[in-house]
């Protein structure tokens, strides 16, 4: 036996040590398309937006056809027909429109798992202290107002349009009509659409573009004016600003609800130039436009900007800013 019998028979060369690209590719990399629905705070406010929307349409056209089937409704309805500003139409029409907005809110919360209470509507607080707080702010708002125009010389109250039993009657239904109004019409813009547009671009952005969009709306009223409409969006740049401050939609809604039942109901004035059917007072108006809002109502007056101007800091000191709380 040789010595070179025992050596061991050559091999390959060891090869390069190779990257480890399995770590690599087993990391979930965000796709380009959950970027554009999802974000930090998960679907895109402007995607809710659009769901919230697309639900208000379908759940809207199906409930409102469900309804104006049911008997007493289509009577009512034919009964009223040709008065738009009476009590069958406001009840039916705001309080179908609350069952849609309600309806379709939940669906959201559940799709968001958030409560309602996250879009300033908590159950506790409902028509409490701050919601007939609200309603002292905004008969007494409009009351000055309607006393600004009076030194003026431009209204005349005029004697009572219906008395006894039947001035409450009308007094207690138009309460009830105004404030699913107020529940709409503040829930909609100053609470769903207002938390969740937010939420994107920052509470006074979508407080100024909903409050806008708002006026806007107003333009639709038959006898509405481009500075009422103007003073409605005024209106809901003050009533988000109360939202700020306490917390909750209750004083906006009760402050909503008792501007529009003093200005159709108490003292019967034109509300976006509709009088309404069941007005406690004939009030009249007489002078310049600019002081009585005309044909259009006290929403039309140029003192409205004062009176708000007012409102928003009767809020300031009513609500003071609640402190900070350091971050640490």
């Amino acid at each position: 036996m040789t010595p070179s019998s025992d050596l061991p028979e050559a091999g390959p060369p060891p090869s390069e040590p190779q990257p480890q690209l399995a770590p690599v590719l087993d990391k979930k990399v965000p796709s380009m398309l959950a970027k554009v629905f999802t974000g930090p705070n998960g679907i895109r406010a402007g995607w809710r937006l659009l769901i919230f929307l697309l639900f208000f349409g379908a759940i809207a056209a199906g409930l409102n056809f469900g309804i104006r089937h049911i008997p007493v409704v289509r009577t009512a309805l034919h009964t009223d027909r040709g008065a738009p500003l009476s009590p069958a139409r406001v009840l039916f029409g705001e309080g179908f429109s609350v069952l849609t907005l309600l309806a379709i809110t939940f669906l959201m919360t559940l799709i968001e798992k958030r409560k309602f209470a996250d879009y300033g509507l908590p159950a506790r607080g409902a028509f409490g202290k701050q919601f007939w707080l609200g309603v002292a702010f905004g008969f007494a708002m409009l009351s000055i107002l309607l006393a600004g125009i009076g030194a003026g010389h431009g209204l005349s109250l005029g004697g009572l349009a219906i008395t006894g039993p039947t001035a409450i009657e009308y007094g207690l239904v138009w309460g009830i009509a105004f404030v699913l109004v107020g529940v709409f019409e503040e829930f909609s813009f100053r609470g769903y659409l207002q938390a969740t547009l937010g939420s994107g671009i920052g509470f006074w952005w979508a407080a100024v573009v909903l409050s806008a969009i708002f006026g806007a709306i107003h333009l639709n009223n038959s006898g509405e004016g481009k500075f009422g409409a103007f003073m409605a969006g005024v209106f809901g740049i003050v009533a988000a600003f109360s939202v700020l401050r306490t917390g909750s939609l209750w004083f906006a809604i009760g402050m909503h609800a008792s501007w529009d039942w003093g200005e159709t109901y108490f003292y019967g004035t034109p509300d976006s130039g509709l009088v309404a059917r069941g007005h406690l007072f004939n009030s009249s108006f007489h002078g310049p436009a600019w002081l009585t809002g005309g044909t259009v109502g006290p929403e039309g007056s140029y003192l409205v900007l004062l009176i708000l101007l007012l409102g928003a800091a009767g809020i300031h000191f009513l609500f003071p800013a609640r402190p900070r709380v350091p971050q640490t």
